[in-house]
């Protein structure tokens, strides 16, 4: 299994995932992170259960926590809905915004077609609240470093909503014109932090990871 565990226990498990890997997919001969953790499950403890209740898009990176037990899915799953989980993220932004923190609020409609996302007016019925909140931990050449709290999980959110404010993310091939076209770029985005309730014990936990994308090297100290 090519997925980096860092916490596990007879309720969850918590992987640090690659970018360019799959949650879970359809494709046919296509890995994923789902079918691994199904063989692991089913080699080491005979069960082969694994609960998604949240997912990363293919290009990104960072931590994952995945249910063991349908008891234990249901209760993060709850997290979720009611915003009790906390999920930062670490992204590099093409651009120095004035404001070095605040909250966005859009409304985000999905392109099942073209697999993209987009802002629209609040009005439209198919359209998700979407939000989240950023701050700049530094800046240079024009690049920003940025730890972004999102509060809801919409369809490719943060590129979006964070392009549609004047500063998509370095590598980003559908939202960033500077990018649109390139091959073997990944947007430099990781799920660097998250905040859950134990489903069993209850006890609050924390779980990070540093970035692996290179771009993220020289803005390590700022981490």
């Amino acid at each position: 299994m090519n997925i980096k565990t860092t916490y596990e226990d007879k309720s969850i498990i918590i992987v640090q995932k690659q970018s360019g890997i799959a949650v879970e997919t359809a494709k046919i001969g296509e890995i994923d992170m789902v079918s691994q953790l199904r063989t692991y499950r089913q080699e080491r403890e005979n069960d082969s259960y694994i609960g998604v209740v949240h997912r990363l898009d293919q290009p990104v990176e960072g931590i994952l926590v995945f249910a063991k037990t349908k008891e234990a899915a249901a209760a993060l799953s709850r997290q979720i809905s009611q915003g009790e989980m906390k999920k930062y993220y670490l992204a590099l932004l093409c651009g120095t915004p004035k404001e070095q923190e605040k909250k966005l609020e859009d409304y985000l409609l999905k392109n099942g077609k073209t697999n993209t996302s987009a802002v629209v007016k609040k009005g439209n019925p198919q359209a998700k609240r979407s939000e989240l909140f950023y701050k700049i931990l530094g800046s240079r050449d024009g690049i920003s470093l940025a730890e972004i709290e999102l509060f809801t999980g919409r369809h490719h959110q943060i590129r979006v909503q964070m392009a549609n404010a004047g500063l998509p993310l370095w590598g980003d091939t559908k939202y960033n014109k500077e990018f649109a076209g390139q091959r073997g770029v990944n947007p430099a985005l990781c799920a660097y932090k998250l905040v859950l309730t134990h489903p069993v014990t209850k006890e609050v936990m924390t779980f990070q990871a540093a970035p692996v994308h290179e771009m993220f090297g020289p803005y390590a100290t700022l981490i």
